[in-house]
C-alpha cells in the first residue's frame, strides 16, 4: 500500500480528529466557564519532612585592644553559661564552633536535636548569659540561642566614640556561607565594601566590628544576607564613658521588618533624675527600609510588685504618632518611665524594624540592654531562662485571654490571666525552663535587673510549632 494511499489517509485525518477533540474536551473541562460554577484553585498542604532543630548561641563575651602590641586582637572576656531543655532529652547534643577570629576563643555552643521515633521535630528552647567585671567591660548580658537564617536584621549597638560592638556570624551547618552585610544609618542605605563577601566555613564563628561598618552612625541598623548556608547573627555591644566601662550586652538578630511589632518585657531599673541615671533611661530606635510612613507607638505596663513582676490592664502610658523617612532610622526618647516592665508596640503604615534600649546609669559599674521584638507564638512554646540576677517572664496577648505558665519537670502551672492588648510579668526561676501555653497568639520576653546588671531577650517559637505549607500546583 502506498504511504499516501485513500485508506492511510484517512486513518491519518480520523486519528488527528479524534486527538484535537480530546484536547478540546480536556480544556472544556478545566477553562469553561459553566453558569453557576465557580472555580477554586488547586492546592495541597504539605508537611515538610521533620528536620533537625537547631539553635546556636552568641558565644562568649569578647575584649578588644588588651594586648597593646595588637590592638584590634579579639580575646575572650567572659564565658557564656547556656541554659537548654528539649522534652525527653536530659543530655542535649551540642557542638562547639571554631573562632578563628579571637585567640584562643572558646566559640559559640550550637545545639542539635534529631527527629523523634515518630518522625516529629523536636521541641528545642536555649539562652545564655554572661557576666563581666573588668577594667575595660562591666557588665551582664543574655541573649536567646536561635536559628540560622538566611536574611536577618541586626537592630541594636552604635559606631560612635566611646563603643567597640562587633557584628557576630555563627554558621553551624556543613556547607560555607557567603554573608553580605548592609547598612541603614544617617545617609540610608549603604554597602560598606568590608561588609561584601564575608566567608563564615563550615562550623566557625566570624566576628566584624561594627565600627568598620559603620562608623561615627548613632543608630545603624545592619540587614544580614547570606548565600549558600544560612547563618545566625548577633551583636554584642559595649560602651565606655572617660575610660569607664559604663556595659554590655548581647542580642540575637530579628526577623524581617513588619508593621506591626511588639517589644515586651523592656526592663525599666533606674528612672530619670536618680542618682547615677542617665538623663534619657530608655529609647526606641526604628527605621522604614523601603518606604515612608507613619508609626504610632505605645507604651503600656506598670510599676513592679514585690514578686518582681507587674500586671498591666492595657492602660497606654504614652501614645505618640510619628513620621518615618525611607531607608534613614530615628531615635525616639520614650520620657519618664517609672521603675518597673513595659510592652512597647509600633503599629506602621510600612514595614518597619528597630529596639528599646534601656540604662541603669552613666556611671562606672553602671549597664545597659537592648530589648528587641518578639514573634507571634500560636502554639505551646518552651522558654529558656538563662541564668542571671531576678529574671522576670512577660506575656502580651492582643486578646483576653488565660496563658498557661507551667516550669519543664514539675511545679505548680501560674495562669495568666492578660487584657487584650495588656501584659503580665511574673518573677521566673534563673536557669529553668518553661512552657507557655496560649490558644490565641501571644508574645513573650525575659528580662533581667540587678546592681549593674540589665538584659532581656524575646521568646522564640519553637521548631516543633512548625505549620504546614501550602503548595498551589501550576
Amino acid at each position: 500500500m502506498s504511504p499516501f494511499s485513500p485508506a492511510r489517509t484517512a486513518g491519518f485525518v480520523l486519528g488527528a480528529v479524534v486527538a484535537a477533540a480530546s484536547v478540546v474536551g480536556a480544556a472544556g473541562l478545566i477553562w469553561l466557564d459553566l453558569p453557576g460554577y465557580t472555580r477554586s484553585p488547586v492546592s495541597v498542604s504539605a508537611q515538610p519532612p521533620a528536620a533537625a532543630s537547631i539553635a546556636t548561641c552568641a558565644g562568649p563575651l569578647l575584649a578588644s585592644g588588651r594586648d597593646a602590641t595588637k590592638a584590634s586582637l579579639l580575646t575572650d572576656a567572659a564565658p557564656q553559661a547556656v541554659t537548654a531543655s528539649s522534652p525527653g532529652l536530659d543530655d542535649l547534643p551540642a557542638t562547639t564552633l571554631a573562632a578563628p577570629d579571637v585567640q584562643g576563643g572558646a566559640g559559640p555552643e550550637s545545639l542539635t536535636v534529631q527527629p523523634d521515633a515518630g518522625g516529629e521535630r523536636a521541641d528545642l528552647a536555649a539562652a545564655g548569659s554572661s557576666t563581666v567585671r573588668a577594667d575595660d567591660a562591666t557588665g551582664f548580658a543574655a541573649s536567646a540561642c536561635t536559628r540560622a537564617e538566611m536574611e536577618s536584621w541586626l537592630v541594636t549597638g552604635t559606631g560612635t566614640t566611646g563603643s567597640a560592638d562587633l557584628v557576630v556570624l555563627a554558621n553551624p551547618g556543613d556547607v560555607a556561607s557567603l554573608v553580605t552585610l548592609s547598612v541603614y544609618g544617617a545617609s540610608g542605605l549603604v554597602q560598606p565594601a568590608v561588609g561584601k563577601g564575608i566567608v563564615v566555613a563550615a562550623g566557625t564563628q566570624r566576628v566584624v566590628p561594627l565600627s568598620a561598618l559603620a562608623l561615627g552612625e548613632e543608630n545603624p541598623i545592619v540587614r544580614v544576607t547570606a548565600a549558600q548556608a544560612p547563618v545566625q547573627a548577633s551583636l554584642q555591644s559595649s560602651l565606655t564613658r572617660v575610660l569607664a566601662p559604663i556595659g554590655i550586652d548581647q542580642s540575637a538578630a530579628v526577623g524581617a521588618p513588619d508593621t506591626t511589632l511588639v517589644i515586651p518585657g523592656v526592663a525599666v531599673s533606674a528612672a530619670p533624675g536618680e542618682q547615677g541615671a542617665s538623663d534619657v533611661s530608655t529609647y526606641l530606635r526604628l527605621v522604614a527600609p523601603t518606604s515612608e510612613g507613619t508609626a504610632t507607638v505605645t507604651v503600656r505596663g506598670g510599676a513592679a510588685d514585690g514578686a518582681g513582676g507587674a500586671d498591666d490592664s492595657g492602660g497606654a502610658v504614652m501614645t505618640q504618632t510619628i513620621p518615618v523617612s525611607a531607608g534613614v532610622p530615628l531615635r525616639l526618647d520614650l520620657g519618664s518611665l517609672a521603675i518597673g516592665t513595659y510592652t512597647v508596640t509600633i503599629s506602621s503604615t510600612t514595614p518597619v524594624t528597630g529596639a528599646v534600649w534601656s540604662t541603669t546609669g552613666s556611671t562606672a559599674g553602671s549597664d545597659f540592654a537592648w530589648f528587641t521584638p518578639a514573634p507571634a507564638l500560636a502554639a505551646s512554646t518552651l522558654v529558656a531562662v538563662a541564668a542571671g540576677p531576678t529574671p522576670v517572664v512577660t506575656v502580651t496577648s492582643e486578646t483576653d485571654q488565660v496563658v498557661t505558665l507551667e516550669a519543664e519537670g514539675g511545679g505548680d502551672a501560674q495562669q495568666l490571666r492578660i487584657a487584650a492588648g495588656g501584659s503580665v510579668s511574673v518573677a521566673a526561676r534563673a536557669g529553668a525552663t518553661y512552657r507557655v501555653t496560649a490558644d490565641l497568639p501571644i508574645r513573650a520576653a525575659v528580662s533581667y535587673t540587678g546592681t549593674g546588671a540589665l538584659a532581656g531577650y524575646p521568646v522564640q517559637s519553637g521548631d516543633a510549632a512548625e505549620a504546614a505549607i501550602t503548595v498551589y500546583p501550576r
